[in-house]
């Protein structure tokens, strides 16, 4: 795991259970040796069951701020119910990392 990830894993696992994420995964960059100060953060999660679209919404814009913040650079969240492009996926596939769940 990369050093940016493991050494705010406590604060990103909070982040992760306050925002109802039941699964979580970093992709891209971030898991292979490419990753560098100007890279982004990629990551793919998956809500939790029975949550309305507003409400998965306003949880998706609060985690993604709160994890801009945490990080101070671009982060990138990819929900898995927004999956559609097989190209993306098979990509996204090459490099995931479960982190959560």
């Amino acid at each position: 795991m990369n050093k940016i990830i493991s050494s705010n894993i406590d604060k990103i696992n909070i982040f992760f259970e306050a925002h109802k994420i039941e699964k979580a995964y970093l992709f891209g960059s971030v898991t292979t040796n490419k990753f560098n100060k100007n890279s982004d953060i990629d990551f793919l999660v998956k809500f939790k069951e029975g949550l309305k679209p507003l409400e998965k919404g306003e949880l998706w814009w609060n985690l993604h701020d709160s994890l801009r913040d945490l990080f101070n650079r671009k982060v990138d969240i990819v929900t898995e119910s927004s999956l559609k492009n097989p190209y993306f996926i098979k990509e996204l596939e090459k490099t995931k990392q479960l982190i959560y769940g």
